[in-house]
């Protein structure tokens, strides 16, 4: 969810460039960036669970429980992705074929959506696998600060009581979903840019 919203908010800010779309939306993105997950974590726990009282503080009982942690994992992914897709979409908006496809009076969506997003989205699709990547690491952040039982939270309380067995195999683990996620984004080249060919 939050890499398709930052996509989104991304090809938005790149189509109204230099106009206030482009200039907020760019704005949360940077302000998402530099945020830190555990401290964005404990600014929405303070804030709609202890100030407003909303939403639960810890627990997996209900869907209520997953909306922040949710929120803190995604909002440095989203506001990555945002600005990675403005900047590779402005660089192909002004290309020959973008131009070409206008002057046949193809509508300005059309042009975005089938020309200017398939030859945006490799470099999109290379940051996403990274975002992936991030996520697994920003896990072990949001199950320490809500409290969460999962492999990150595991990955921490092991290194403390230096439970090596459990540490070699939650690194193993992870190096696997790492290639599995690289090998996936080679695959998404080919599936997304025909022109591309692995020999």
């Amino acid at each position: 969810g939050a890499v398709v919203f930052g996509m989104a908010a991304g090809i938005a800010a790149a189509v109204w460039r230099n106009r206030w779309p482009d200039r907020l939306g760019m704005a949360l993105a940077v302000s998402g960036i530099s945020f830190p997950a555990f401290a964005l974590g404990m600014l929405l726990m303070q804030v709609f669970s202890v100030e407003l009282g909303w939403l639960p503080t810890v627990g997996a009982d209900s869907w209520r429980h997953y909306i922040l942690p949710s929120l803190t994992l995604g909002a440095a992914v989203a506001a990555v992705m945002a600005r990675f897709t403005r900047a590779s979409f402005v660089d192909v908006l002004h290309e020959d074929y973008m131009r070409t496809a206008r002057a046949k009076g193809v509508s300005e969506t059309w042009v975005v959506l089938k020309h200017g997003l398939r030859n945006a989205m490799i470099p999109v699709v290379t940051m996403m696998g990274l975002q992936f990547g991030f996520l697994l690491g920003g896990s072990i952040v949001v199950e320490k600060v809500f409290n969460w039982p999962g492999l990150g939270r595991l990955l921490v309380d092991s290194v403390e009581m230096r439970d090596y067995p459990v540490i070699q195999a939650e690194v193993l683990l992870f190096s696997l979903e790492f290639i599995l996620i690289n090998l996936v984004v080679d695959v998404l080249y080919a599936a997304i840019n025909p022109a591309i060919r692995y020999k």
